[in-house]
């Protein structure tokens, strides 16, 4: 799902239109919702300052280097329309192949039927937390165009619009958990996704709760440092004659 492009005002009457989205309807075009940024971003300016932040080797944004996946959510938390709807318009604007714009979302908040139905499809280390969030994200990306061609960078396009949510949700005072432990196949079944759609992952998205009630060995993962492999560990040694970029 994604929010469509409207004019912001009536062509014959020239009062700002209501934009409808994939939550329904929401603020007049051009306008920001009460409480938000005028550039309709919800929630606080920044995020504060987290326990987790990476130990980077040279200083990198805010929002990456406290970028992290926890597994304890409010459950009191709720998350509106609009809140959901700048996630979903950060992924929207995200790049593509030849602007494919290959992902798709289905979302689903806690406490109705369709958050049951993706919750059922998690596998069971991931349900045993995955209940309190805010809201569960299905990610599914488009496999072939409209002419029926392949899109070979489909998957990895998918994948930067969810870093763009992830950021956004960083700057809104959320967190989003990704999940690929899940039945696809149910997924499948319970959104009636046809065979061009490949689902994904499964997010987790909602306001972190450092005294939720987890599980021992997930608590103990919440509070353990986070860890990467050394940056030389990841870089590619060039062919015998070729020049490394200064």
């Amino acid at each position: 799902m994604t929010a469509q492009r409207t004019d912001t005002t009536h062509p014959t009457t020239g009062t700002p239109r209501t934009r409808r989205g994939p939550l329904g309807d929401t603020a007049a075009a051009g306008t920001a919702p009460a409480g938000t940024a005028a550039g309709g971003l919800a929630g606080p300016a920044a995020p504060a300052p987290h326990a987790k932040a990476a130990d980077t080797a040279v200083p990198v944004h805010p929002l990456l280097a406290g970028r992290w996946s926890p597994r304890g959510f409010d459950p009191a938390h709720e998350l509106d329309d609009h809140a959901l709807l700048a996630l979903l318009e950060a992924a929207r604007w995200a790049p593509s192949a030849v602007n494919s714009q290959p992902w798709r979302f289905a979302v689903a908040r806690r406490g109705e039927p369709a958050f049951a139905e993706l919750l059922a499809a998690l596998a069971p280390g991931n349900r045993s937390w995955a209940h309190t969030a805010g809201a569960l994200v299905l990610v599914a990306a488009r496999t072939t165009d409209a002419q029926g061609r392949s899109l070979p960078w489909a998957h990895y396009d998918a994948g930067q619009a969810v870093a763009a949510l992830t950021l956004q949700a960083g700057h809104d005072g959320l967190s989003v958990h990704q999940m690929g432990g899940f039945d696809a196949a149910a997924t499948r079944r319970v959104l009636g996704l046809p065979d061009t759609l490949a689902p994904l992952v499964i997010l987790a998205v909602g306001r972190h709760d450092p005294r939720a009630d987890l599980p021992a060995p997930l608590a103990e993962r919440e509070r353990a440092p986070r860890t990467r492999l050394p940056l030389a560990d990841l870089l590619l040694s060039l062919p015998a004659g070729h020049r490394r970029a200064a």
